[in-house]
């Protein structure tokens, strides 16, 4: 693109409008899309190849549902394999407190090689039952 030399102001002096036209003198913003009007008329053939889903409902979240972010026993034993959580050394025990790497639940699916020390926000019975049977514990902290 060119490069103005001289302000498009100068070249415009004595014209009335300046070049905006004579309605709306460069006041308005004009048709930004901010209103979507002929999406079922004119613009038909855009919503048939791009917006599949523009009509109808899609859907309810509810505001008082809570996500939590768990983990089981078999993602954990393989996150621990990969090193991609590190184990922690305290007073002889292997500690792992997954509330640093995001999760707050232990769920029991599977199994965990390591006798380690979990700490983290909830936890299942069943993981605590695994991992109390080979020799590990979970610490629940309180939650915030």
């Amino acid at each position: 693109m060119v490069v103005r030399k001289e302000k498009k102001t100068r070249k415009l002096r004595g014209h009335r409008t300046m070049g905006w036209g004579t309605k709306g003198q460069h006041r308005d913003r004009g048709t930004e899309g901010g209103r979507q009007i002929g999406m079922h008329k004119h613009k038909w053939s855009w919503v048939v190849k791009y917006g599949k889903d523009w009509y109808g409902k899609h859907g309810f979240v509810n505001p008082t549902t809570k996500k939590i972010s768990a983990i089981s026993l078999r993602a954990l034993d393989q996150l621990l394999e990969s090193g991609k959580i590190k184990i922690e050394e305290k007073d002889n025990k292997k500690i792992i407190d997954l509330t640093k790497y995001g999760y707050e639940k232990l769920l029991g699916s599977g199994n965990i090689s390591l006798p380690i020390t979990v700490v983290v926000n909830y936890c299942s019975e069943k993981a605590k039952e695994k991992l109390n049977k080979i020799g590990g514990e979970v610490i629940l902290t309180p939650n915030t």
